[in-house]
């Protein structure tokens, strides 16, 4: 299935200690463990200044398949996408 763009919620994230890569989310009263990193991509020229640079991170959960936002400038982490749709193997 294809990843569904939501509007951008912001979530809680916990990261590892040494890498920064999203380890756990919390998002409401739930908590989704990371069980997968499958995609990096920094995006430090594609927006302006004001915004700031910002760093997407595509990870799979038990539950979903989720895009993971992290605005640098202003330390936050949204979702901005995500796939309820994907079965784990």
């Amino acid at each position: 299935m294809a990843m569904i763009r939501v509007e951008p919620v912001e979530v809680h994230v916990r990261t590892g200690w040494f890498d920064g890569s999203p380890r756990e989310i919390t998002w409401g009263d739930e908590r989704l463990l990371v069980t997968r990193l499958n995609a990096v991509r920094e995006e430090a020229a594609a927006y302006p200044v004001i915004t700031g640079p910002r760093t997407l991170f595509e990870v799979e959960t038990p539950r979903a398949r989720l895009a993971l936002t992290y605005q640098h400038r202003s330390r936050r982490w949204t979702i901005t996408a995500l796939d309820e749709e994907r079965r784990a193997a």
